[in-house]
């Protein structure tokens, strides 16, 4: 492990990208000759290789927590996003993806751990098993997709970083970049996006960091190179582009529930029974499907994670 220490005078990642760091991450995204086994699969055999995507990832492992459902089509997945940094509307952030700047990135971990620093993505998750994950992504918008993720679980990657009994949750924080990124020069949010959990849901084994899509690098619109996926809770729970995570002893606060408390608690399970204050949750579309269908609790993942809730009031707890 490499801890970094950052200076104010070094020079700003954004400005330059180091050659040997462009190399050793383009190494980490198609894999190496170590990650290959006879447990593992070639990508061309879990997912259709779509055109105009990223660079292809190398062997990944089927994970057996997949839904069997149908996937959305690469261009549904990487056209119409929610990605507020890029612009407001669905399209934007496809249309403005080049003006976020990906390499190198480093994140930085803080708060209620034993070894805060500055990690470049190599070293955040080194040697990584990479899992193909096919989750249902649902959107409080009354919106879903199903999405062919390829990521690693987020609980051994916070465990490496050694969070002290003191830390109860986990904050993320998405890039700022106001120069580059179009969405943060306007007052929509209190920039950067923030997002949290608790640690038992960030520990468990659902959650995870996705760093690909379809067997490709994950594109920028999809919050590249690394975002948090959580498939229980609404979309907006599942930060994208991360670059600081903090350890905290209470609640952090998230971006959404700051700026509309009413609407956006800080739970944001899936849940058919709490409606918006909008319109409702019951029922939602599934995109490219034009007939709506019911919606499940916890996006159809609760028998494996209802416990985690046992007890609460989760219209409360909303």
């Amino acid at each position: 492990m490499l801890l970094k220490t950052t200076r104010a005078c070094d020079v700003r990642e954004s400005q330059v990208t180091d050659e040997s760091l462009y190399i050793a991450r383009r190494k980490f995204m198609q894999g190496t000759a170590a990650l290959a086994g006879a447990s593992m699969l070639p990508a061309s055999s879990l997912w259709p290789q779509p055109a105009g995507a990223a660079i292809s990832i190398g062997d990944v492992e089927k994970s057996v927590f997949s839904t069997a459902e149908e996937l959305n089509s690469f261009e549904d997945i990487t056209s119409y996003n929610n990605f507020y940094e890029l612009g407001l509307k669905k399209g934007d952030p496809k249309r403005n993806a080049d003006r976020l700047v990906t390499e190198p990135w480093s994140i930085r971990v803080e708060g209620e751990c034993d070894k805060p620093g500055d990690y470049d993505l190599e070293d955040f998750i080194p040697a990584p098993r990479l899992e193909e994950r096919i989750y249902r992504l649902r959107c409080v918008e009354a919106w879903s997709m199903v999405i062919p993720w390829v990521g690693v679980e987020l609980g051994p990657v916070l465990k490496r970083f050694e969070p002290t009994s003191k830390a109860k949750y986990v904050q993320f924080f998405t890039l700022y970049d106001p120069k580059n990124l179009p969405g943060q020069r306007r007052s929509v949010l209190d920039w950067p996006y923030r997002e949290g959990l608790r640690m038992d849901e960030a520990m468990h084994p659902l959650t995870i960091l996705a760093v690909g899509l379809y067997g490709k690098e994950l594109p920028n619109q999809n919050g590249a190179p690394l975002r948090l996926v959580v498939p229980w809770k609404y979309g907006f729970k599942s930060i994208k582009s991360i670059v600081r995570i903090r350890f905290t002893q209470s609640e952090p606060a998230t971006s959404w529930n700051q700026s509309a408390p009413r609407e956006y608690g800080f739970y944001s399970n899936v849940n058919p029974a709490v409606n918006h204050p909008r319109w409702s949750q019951k029922r939602e579309r599934r995109i490219g499907e034009i007939l709506k269908r019911k919606t499940l609790p916890f996006n159809g993942y609760a028998e494996q994670v209802a416990g985690l809730y046992a007890g609460m009031d989760l219209k409360k707890h909303f």
